[in-house]
Formats: structure tokens, sequence, C-alpha cells
């Protein structure tokens, strides 16, 4: 007799751990490409002199490629398959990554963007196959259990993107403070720009060409097809038919602002940090590289929080875990916002630990029951991910002001955070009502 833990990637005697394996790797990988992207903020703000509004539109051009290609993802899949779409969004991946070469020859910004763009095409195929494809192998029962287990190696990637950014960029960047650079001669800036530039495409190019091998490893290993039978396309009616079941509609809605506390917190710490230890008589370069080091602390404490939250769901209300670590999340928060010092920095490091059950637990149960129509619900969900390009640049434009209420900007655009957290605790209080 199997055990309940065997039963996770068992249905109906066939076992999906191959299968598992594999498309559970292309978490860490998209991971990778979330969390070597945050501290690009910073870096090209930098690099090219703009302000920390502007360097936000990296933000926007790469969650943006997430709402774009959700839909057509989903309408993909559906009329091909799980695995076309996950073959589909690799390449994609693989193609962004790769033309940040020409895009650094140009000397300018926006063809990095247009470069992110592309590659977070690719991500939205990516989850939008990946999440319903590890629900579907094995037991309706223990899909949500299933999904969590699959996550908990996104913050692997996510570590070894921060690890890459911290030590192969910030770490390799010209040391020339932000103020320094505004003096330089217009031949003197693009010198150490495209210097500059040269350090922080390198990674990007090392992982398009890890992205176009798993790309061949995942073409030829035979996937299971049982979540692929029904390959009719009917879009409208079946947006209508899921918009209509609450649970459903109020996770796109927690999704927008989960998504939205995740990265603003993992953004805009470098910008947090950085103006603390830089008041302590740190260099700014420093700080910077001190304030990603509290990043991947804060990525461990995420990693070893969702393992240890993916256990207790065996035994606890998902919706009440759910709201449980929310309130705690805004309770930190307010700590960033109210404490001044390295001990706000603190409390926006271990935010982490809350946020590390959320994003997979909202989308289980927002996806339960849905069947085949998971795959356009999974489309909604990702769409969701938008919540990351819409609310960081509001961030970024009340960090802008320096100051504000007597406290340092930075503080105060916390806010938003926190107002996002409000959102999550009433989705986990619902579904706790609902499934108590």
């Amino acid at each position: 007799m199997k055990s309940k833990d065997q039963s996770i990637l068992h249905k109906d005697g066939v076992s999906y751990l191959v299968p598992f394996i594999l498309v559970t790797s292309c978490f860490a990988l998209w991971g990778f490409a979330n969390d070597i992207t945050n501290p690009m903020v910073k870096a090209f703000s930098k690099i090219f002199r703009m302000s920390v509004t502007d360097g936000a539109l990296v933000q926007v051009a790469f969650y943006g490629g997430y709402f774009a290609m959700a839909f057509p993802a989903a309408m993909f899949i559906r009329k091909y398959s799980y695995k076309a779409g996950v073959l589909m969004g690799l390449g994609l991946y693989a193609v962004g990554a790769l033309l940040f070469l020409p895009a650094s020859w140009t000397g300018m910004y926006y063809p990095f963007l247009v470069a992110y763009f592309i590659l977070t095409c690719g991500l939205s195929f990516l989850e939008t196959s990946c999440n319903p494809y590890i629900l579907s192998m094995g037991n309706e029962e223990t899909a949500t259990r299933r999904l969590n287990m699959a996550q908990c190696f996104n913050p692997m990637g996510s570590l070894c993107g921060m690890y890459v950014a911290m030590n192969f960029i910030q770490a390799k960047l010209h040391p020339a403070s932000t103020e320094e650079r505004a003096l330089l001669s217009d031949a003197d800036f693009a010198a150490m720009r495209d210097a500059d530039l040269s350090v922080l495409i390198t990674p990007y190019l090392a992982i398009g060409l890890v992205i176009a091998i798993m790309f061949a490893v995942i073409y030829f290993t035979k996937m299971p097809h049982n979540a692929d039978k029904n390959h009719d396309v009917h879009p409208l009616a079946t947006l209508r038919r899921i918009c209509r079941i609450d649970y459903y509609r109020e996770g796109v809605i927690a999704q927008f602002f989960y998504v939205g506390v995740q990265i603003m917190c993992w953004t805009f710490i470098i910008q947090y940090g950085t103006r603390v230890l830089m008041e302590e008589g740190m260099t700014e370069r420093d700080a910077e590289v001190m304030s990603q080091q509290y990043n991947i602390i804060a990525m461990i404490i995420f990693v070893t929080s969702r393992f240890i939250c993916t256990y207790f769901l065996k035994y606890v209300n998902a919706g009440a875990l759910l709201g449980v670590l929310a309130v705690a999340g805004a309770l930190l928060t307010c700590g960033v916002i109210l404490i001044d010092g390295r001990w706000g920095l603190y409390c926006l490091v271990a935010i982490s630990a809350c946020m590390s059950l959320m994003f997979p637990t909202i989308y289980g149960i927002a996806l339960q029951g849905l069947g085949d129509d998971a795959k356009f619900g999974a489309a909604g969900l990702i769409m969701a991910i938008l919540g990351g390009s819409v609310l960081p640049p509001l961030q970024a434009t009340i960090i802008d002001q320096h100051t504000l209420f007597g406290m340092p900007a930075v503080n105060v655009s916390f806010i938003l955070p926190l107002l996002c957290f409000l959102v999550i605790i009433v989705y986990g209080y619902r579904t706790y009502q609902r499934t108590k």
C-alpha cells in the first residue's frame, strides 16, 4: 500500500516522478529570471543616470510580458498541449536572454526593455503551463500540496539569481556613485556605461544557453497527456463560466496584490537598505552590495518558510494559514514604515517568511475543481502578475520624493505593501469561511 506522501506523484497506478522533476526545474529557472532582475532597477538607474521611477520601467516591461502573453499562452496550450506550452516558454525565454547582447551594442536603455518583455512572454508561457500541469500530476486532493512542493524550488532559483546579481553584476559594476556619474563628461560616461553593460549582460547570455539545453531535454522526453484531452478553444465562454465562481474571481484579485507586495519588498529592499547603511557611513556601492546580501537572507527565509508551511498544509486549513501569514506580514510592514534604521530593515527581511506560502496557495485555491477550465483559469492568475508591473512604479514615485511627512520617503512608500496584505487577509478569511 502506498503512503500518503507517495500518492502525491501517483494516479491510477502511474508515476509522474520524472515529468514532475523536469517541470519543477522550470520553476527554478523562472525564479532565477525574476530575482536577477529585481536589483537591475537600481543597476540600470546608475548605468544610465536615471531616476528610480525610470529604472522601475524594468519591472513594467518584465511583468507586462506576463500580462500580455497569459491568454495567448492559454489558447496555445488548449489547442496543443502543456508540453508544447513549456517548450514555447523556454524558447522565448532563451531568445529574450540572448537579445541582451545586441541591446548592449546600442548603448541605450529601451532595447533592454524589449529583451525583458520577450523573455517574460516566455515566462508567461511557462507559468501558464507548468502550474496547472503540476496540479494534474496526481490526485486532486493533493494538488495544492503538490504545487507548493514544486513551488519550493522556485525560490532556490531566485537565490541563484540574487547571488549572481550580487557577485557577478553589482560587485563588478564601476564603483562610481550616482552623484559622481552625473558629473562625468559625455565621453567618459559612455565609456563607463559600455563597460558596465558588458558586465551586466554576461549572466543573461549564460542563462540563455542553459535554457536552450533545457528545451532540448524536455523536447526529447515523453511527457504525460492526461490533462490534454480537450483541445477545443472557446475562451469567451470559458471566461464567463469561471468568472462566475467567487473563489476564482477573488483569487485573481488577491494574486494581483500578492505579486505586487512580493516585487515591492524584494525590489526596494535595495533602496531601503542602501539609505539605512549609508547613514551608518558606508559608501553607496558597499551599501548596495550589503543590501543585496540582506535580500539573499530574505530569500533563504522564504525558502525555509515555504517548506515548513507546505508541511503544515497537511494539518491546517489553507485559507486560515494564508490569513494568519498575511496578518503577520502586515504587522511587519508597519515596522518597516515606522521603525528607522537596522530594525526596520530586519522587519523588511522577515516579511519574506510570511509571503512564502501565498502564491501557490492562492493559485491552488482559485483553480480547485475547475478541471479542463484550469488552462484558462491559470491564464487569469498569470495575468494577475501584472501587479508586479503596476505597483512597483507607484512605490518608486513615492521613493523619488526623498522625504514625506517628515519621514524618509522610502519608509512611507511601504504603505502600498501594507494595503496589499490587507487584501490577502480578506481572501484568506473568506476561503476559511467557505472551506472550514
